[in-house]
Parts: C-alpha cells; structure tokens; sequence
C-alpha cells in the first residue's frame, strides 16, 4: 500500500535566514524568510519553527502565511542570536497544483553566523539558506 502513496517531492521552495538593516533598531538584524522560486503559487503555506539541542529547547512558533506568488518570497520570523547555537527547524507545509507538500529544513547548530553569508538572488540580500 505504502507505494500506491504519491509523495510530491518540494523543489524551489527555501527558508533562508537574511542579516539585514533594521531601521528601527538602527542595527543589523536576523530573519527568516520562505522564499518560492517556483513558477507557480504556493498556498495556504504553514511554518512551525522550533529549535533544541541536548539540553535547551525554544518554544514551537507556527506561522500561517497563505499564499506566496510565482518568484515571490516573505519574511515570517526575527531571530535572537542566542538560538544560533541550537539547531533550528523549520517545518513548512503548502499546497499546490491541487497536491499537499511537507519539507523540513534544518540550520544546524552554529551554522547561521556573517562568515556563512552569501547573495540569495530573489531576494538580492546577504543569508543563508537551509538544508
């Protein structure tokens, strides 16, 4: 039964954390952002967020960002450098073309830091992107 079940595989979907200026915090600051590099709409997407290591956990945050264009992306978190040294997951779910998509993307421990910065095109800003 297992292989009569159709698993859509994501692609062109992303999370990445940007370092970018706050203007009211006069101060670079961490986000998240889901970006969709598809050709087609993501909707009724959904984001749980959540990190934890061995002995610390962060509280489960879920974000409901409905439905994110063609080539689009939103940001949908601020990030407190002190979860940076657990590792970070975010869960997503979306529809589209009619077919429910699950990916977890996961940004180890330590992994988000301004040495790991890099160009995320869409969104033309310096981050990182997830596993």
């Amino acid at each position: 039964m297992k292989k009569d079940i159709d698993i859509p595989v994501v692609k062109d979907v992303y999370v990445a954390i940007i370092h970018e200026w706050d203007d009211e915090m006069l101060n670079k600051v961490w986000n998240a952002y889901l970006i969709n590099n598809k050709d087609s709409a993501i909707e009724m997407a959904i984001i749980v967020s959540s990190g934890s290591n061995s002995t610390d956990k962060t509280a489960t945050i879920r974000h409901g960002l409905g439905t994110l264009e063609a080539k689009s992306f939103k940001k949908f978190e601020p990030l407190q450098e002190e979860i940076f040294g657990l590792d970070n997951v975010f869960s997503l779910s979306f529809f589209s073309d009619n077919k429910l998509f699950d990916k977890k993307f996961l940004f180890k421990k330590n992994t988000i830091q301004t040495k790991a910065l890099r160009t995320i095109s869409l969104i033309d800003k310096e981050g990182i992107l997830a596993e």
